[in-house]
């Protein structure tokens, strides 16, 4: 039974590792051509606002004798219209999603660090320390030089952000392979 939890735990190390692996091959690729990655982010939002305005649309047709179906429509034709308006001006889309980059990123900074206190008793806590700490400085960054910095902002600082997330998942799941950190025998009990 000891082998078959030994087994989960390698399992969830491994997939762990390469999550952590993927994630910083990937933020290679935006930081390599950050004004495609600016662009394609841009209409991906686009992409999802227009779908969500269809399937809000749908609903409030499906659920019109329910009430609230003018405001449902409106709001169906909101998702709509902001999904257009990021095809037709990219720019300003760049933009205002450059914003939501920015408080995004000081946000999760922040949440990375309070994760980083709360994993202080294992070893190498200090990886999401520092990931919280670049991500907060990252988008305080983006604030400070936006507008001129919007072209390619947002797959740089992305690009980063997602190499840094994926060297820290490394490390913790190179700290649960550690010898010094054994599987926890209390799930062998139950």
């Amino acid at each position: 039974m000891t082998t078959d939890v030994s087994k989960d735990i390698n399992k969830n190390v491994n997939g762990s590792l390469i999550t952590g692996v993927l994630l910083a091959v990937l933020g290679i690729i935006a930081i390599a051509a950050p004004n495609f990655t600016t662009l394609f982010a841009e209409t991906w939002i686009a992409v999802i606002l227009i779908f969500a305005g269809f399937t809000k649309l749908v609903y409030a047709t499906q659920t019109r004798e329910r009430g609230g179906f003018l405001w449902k429509l409106l709001l169906s034709g909101l998702y709509i219209a902001t999904g257009i308006m990021l095809f037709v001006y990219p720019y300003t889309g760049v933009l205002t999603l450059t914003l939501l980059l920015g408080t995004f990123l000081v946000t999760e900074g922040t949440f990375e660090l309070i994760l980083a206190f709360q994993l202080r008793p294992q070893e190498n806590w200090t990886w999401v320390l520092v990931d919280g700490i670049i991500t907060l400085v990252l988008g305080a960054m983006i604030w400070f030089q936006w507008p001129f910095n919007a072209p390619w902002v947002i797959g740089t600082l992305v690009g980063i952000s997602i190499i840094f997330t994926g060297i820290s998942r490394v490390m913790l799941a190179l700290n649960a392979r550690s010898p010094l950190n054994p599987p926890d025998q209390t799930a062998s009990a139950a």
